[in-house]
């Protein structure tokens, strides 16, 4: 099986000019087929709020109303999409930019309403994502750029979690190719003490999820995030890991930020 690379880039590194400079010549540098999703969450919660459109959040998710998901969609899939993809051509990584629409390649169900209405939110399951056309925009040489927007085959555009969007391809993938499935923000990794750079968790293993979440060292949006995580392991990606936008070279030696295993 030959390599695939999954990467799913923060809003904190995507918000500053220069980390993401950097980021996006590591990225290109990485050997082997890769593929990049991205959200861009504070710059949508900033030009929200410009046009007088508060950001709600329950547990690191946004609520999306029908005019938030105009922010969200016009941010994911114009501004911060093709801001990157026109990036990575100037630095001879030949991407192409998407929604989940484009191509049917990410198909979401609305979220039905429980205790919370979500709004215009997408959930994924085993059949939304399209793994034969990501695996065709691969083989033909191309390196797919996801946003956070999605599709319900019904014309309604979703706002969709990017990192469920990741594990979801991921999980895809993984029957194709040999699947890592990489987080990059703007911390090393899961941390101890959020204030002390070198508390980092070097490695979790499944059963100290809970534990962890119970002390409070996984708190807010690491949350769904390592449950994402956990449950792309469980679905046959064959390594996860979070960390350091900045370190993501160090990913060949196996030395990047915390490690998710079984």
């Amino acid at each position: 099986m030959n390599k695939l690379s999954v990467i799913k880039i923060g809003g904190n590194v995507i918000d500053n000019s220069e980390k993401l400079h950097q980021f996006l010549l590591d990225f290109t540098a990485l050997p082997g087929d890769k593929i990049l999703i991205h959200g861009g969450g504070k710059i949508a919660t900033e030009l929200g709020t410009s046009l007088g459109i508060e950001a709600k959040m329950v547990d690191g998710r946004r609520i999306t109303d029908i005019e938030t998901l105009r922010v969200v969609t016009m941010v994911y899939a114009g501004l911060i999409n093709k801001n990157m993809v026109a990036q990575l051509q100037n630095k001879g990584c030949n991407a192409i930019g998407l929604t989940g629409a484009d191509g049917n390649i990410i198909k979401a169900a609305k979220r039905p309403v429980k205790e919370i209405d979500y709004g215009f939110v997408g959930d994924l399951n085993e059949t939304s994502v399209s793994s034969e056309m990501i695996n065709n925009l691969l083989k033909a040489g191309l390196v797919p750029v996801l946003c956070a927007i999605t599709h319900d085959g019904d014309g309604q555009l979703l706002n969709t979690n990017a990192d469920t969007i990741a594990s979801a391809v991921a999980v895809a993938m993984s029957d194709r190719y040999d699947t890592s499935l990489i987080y990059c923000f703007e911390k090393r990794g899961v941390m101890r003490d959020i204030e002390d750079d070198n508390s980092l968790v070097a490695e979790i293993k499944m059963a100290e999820f809970e534990g962890l979440k119970n002390e409070g060292v996984v708190s807010g949006g690491m949350i769904p995030k390592l449950h994402n995580a956990f449950e792309a392991i469980k679905s046959g990606v064959t390594a996860v890991y979070i960390g350091k936008a900045d370190e993501l070279p160090l990913i060949d030696q196996q030395n990047f930020g915390t490690r998710l295993i079984k």
